[in-house]
């Protein structure tokens, strides 16, 4: 299926939104997936997932059978997580690996950067090396990674732009907060399986216009009219507060804060969607990465991760935090899952856009369709 694209494409005071087979049509799903998802910087997983040196992890994105491994040097790789000899998975659960990644098949062996280093009796019984077998071109195959704010962003296709690139500007806007992020460890992950596409995932979170109606509670201190929208990029969107209230502690205590921070910051924060599918939240004394799984035109996972200024900070206060945005982002769950049934209805045109207050995810739908358009124009003129 193509569909027309054209009146995304246009100011917002006249564009309507995606068109219903964009979320619902498994064919639409499959094409966004190459024009979209393999095509730029997807996030995939957090650094935190492999925390030693050794530890491995292995990671499905749209079918693909990945590895998420921290190499004896401490970097951070990820590889296609399939053998070189006949396409067994190599990693089936997360663990520690001391020596070798050993296929479980034939016991071709890895290291941690994935050269190749032993392959057993491949010349016959005994014989542990062939002609054939140029040990130095059967390498396991790496997938084009970078690592900001502890998320691991990668680039399937391989041929995207630097991420320094693309990202160039969001870099600059959140430059103060180049400093350590520390992932606050078990109680401060989680997940929401939610039966929606990832695309409505990242539209709700882009803007503030819902905030009176799904979120009383934080509409109660930080008001609709305390936030402002990120609309003026094309890599990126979302909204801002000036509003931001820590949260305290039975006696009063705080969370720190990020070193060296601007008075900006004192009480505002930013909720930013880089895209496709990375949702960041900055503030003074903590962040967050919530990282969408896409798996169908109808089901999304979202993982996810809270972040501290500091190595040790209050088990309590961690624990109240994480309740706090759980509960923040459980409260989307109902819109994004509604407006995942409501475009099943035929005569939908993928709606308007409030000018004043849509400006987020009109952006988001101007960027999708400008790749799938690039997309298909490339497929034609291979044909």
């Amino acid at each position: 299926m193509t569909t027309n694209l054209q009146s995304v494409r246009t100011s917002i005071e006249n564009a309507q939104g995606l068109p219903n087979a964009h979320y619902i049509d498994p064919e639409v799903f499959a094409e966004e997936r190459n024009a979209v998802l393999f095509a730029t910087w997807s996030g995939l997983a957090v650094a935190a997932d492999v925390p030693e040196a050794g530890d491995a992890k292995p990671v499905e994105f749209l079918g693909i059978p990945l590895l998420l491994i921290r190499g004896k040097d401490d970097i951070v790789r990820v590889f296609q997580n399939t053998c070189r000899h006949r396409g067994m998975i190599l990693v089936e659960e997360p663990k520690k690996i001391e020596g070798a990644i050993r296929c479980p098949y034939h016991s071709w062996c890895y290291n941690h950067k994935g050269a190749l280093v032993s392959t057993p009796h491949v010349g016959g019984p005994g014989t542990n090396v062939h002609d054939a077998i140029d040990k130095s071109t059967l390498g396991l195959t790496e997938i084009r990674s970078h690592i900001w704010r502890d998320v691991v962003f990668i680039n399937v296709s391989g041929d995207a732009e630097p991420f320094e690139v693309v990202h160039a500007d969001l870099l600059k806007r959140w430059a103060e907060f180049e400093q350590s992020l520390y992932h606050g460890g078990a109680d401060s992950r989680f997940e929401l399986a939610v039966k929606t596409n990832w695309k409505l995932a990242v539209e709700n979170f882009c803007e503030s216009y819902h905030l009176p109606w799904v979120h009383p509670g934080l509409n109660s201190y930080s008001r609709l009219e305390d936030h402002y929208n990120i609309a003026e990029y094309n890599q990126y969107s979302g909204q801002g507060t000036l509003v931001y209230r820590q949260l305290k502690g039975d006696t009063g205590e705080v969370f720190p804060d990020f070193a060296g921070l601007s008075d900006k910051w004192n009480e505002g924060a930013e909720y930013i969607t880089v895209y496709p599918n990375v949702l960041l939240g900055a503030q003074r004394d903590h962040a967050f990465a919530i990282i969408l799984e896409p798996q169908s035109t109808e089901a999304t996972v979202e993982h996810i991760h809270l972040y501290y200024a500091q190595a040790e900070t209050s088990d309590a206060m961690r624990a109240k935090n994480t309740a706090q945005w759980k509960e923040v982002f459980y409260e989307d769950v109902f819109v994004v899952q509604g407006m995942q049934k409501g475009r099943h209805a035929p005569k939908f045109d993928g709606g308007r856009f409030s000018p004043a207050m849509d400006g987020p995810t009109h952006c988001f739908h101007d960027w999708v369709a400008g790749r799938l358009l690039a997309h298909r124009a490339k497929v034609q003129a291979a044909e």
